[in-house]
């Protein structure tokens, strides 16, 4: 179910939203093992993170896989998402992002792209990111904001999407918001879950340090 936008008359158009989950990268900097797949209390991050998008209620999700995609597509496949492959993803992220946009199928009025390696963003931080973009006013992407350090995931207008794909995929993301300051609103937060991913493992450590909690490798993907 979609997210109810309310005016001063009452309810009024239904903002309709899709996500792009990232879920591509090799995990070069773990051992080049699947880091979507490490598991907190048991559950896989790219489960985890389906379920908070989900519970916000997002309308349409696509996954987008590439290095280790034969060992995380079972592992979302029972999940209602459309599942694609980049083909070439050491093109970087961008590339990603756009086979994503791309997949896209429905008529959408927002995108969110979040990242399948955050540990700890659950369903309410993504209500709290779609709540912060009604209240953007006339900026085109929200960016949650931590300690003036930016995180994910990031949400912005269709409009946008289109742009992206319609021109140079490379501008898109960082060099898009570094390009167009004006159309972003900064989503200020002491939330640090928007900050929290995993690239290698001293993330690991700091992760557990911080928590208490330890991340696990599941047995097909353990290190030797």
């Amino acid at each position: 179910m979609g997210c109810i936008l309310k005016g001063g008359g009452g309810l009024y158009q239904r903002l309709v939203v899709g996500a792009v989950l990232l879920a591509a990268g090799a995990g070069s900097r773990l051992g080049n093992r699947p880091k979507a797949l490490l598991e907190l209390g048991g559950v896989p991050l790219i489960r985890r993170q389906l379920i908070a998008l989900s519970g916000a209620g997002v309308d349409e999700v696509v996954v987008v896989l590439g290095h280790h995609a034969d060992t995380i597509e079972p592992v979302v496949r029972d999940f209602p998402v459309t599942i694609v492959r980049n083909p070439a993803p050491d093109d970087g992220q961008p590339s990603s992002v756009s086979i994503g946009l791309a997949a896209l199928a429905g008529r959408l009025d927002a995108v969110i792209v979040a990242l399948a390696d955050q540990p700890l963003v659950n369903a309410q931080d993504i209500t709290a990111l779609i709540s912060a973009y009604k209240k953007r006013g006339t900026a085109s992407m929200v960016v949650p904001r931590v300690g003036g350090e930016p995180g994910n995931p990031v949400m912005f207008e269709a409009a946008v999407r289109d742009e992206w794909l319609a021109g140079d995929i490379d501008a898109a993301c960082r060099r898009w918001r570094l390009d167009h300051p004006e159309r972003v609103h900064w989503f200020d937060t002491d939330n640090t879950r928007f900050r929290v991913d995993i690239d290698t493992a001293d993330d690991l450590r700091r992760f557990t340090e911080r928590t208490g909690h330890v991340l696990h490798w599941p047995a097909a993907v353990a290190p030797a």
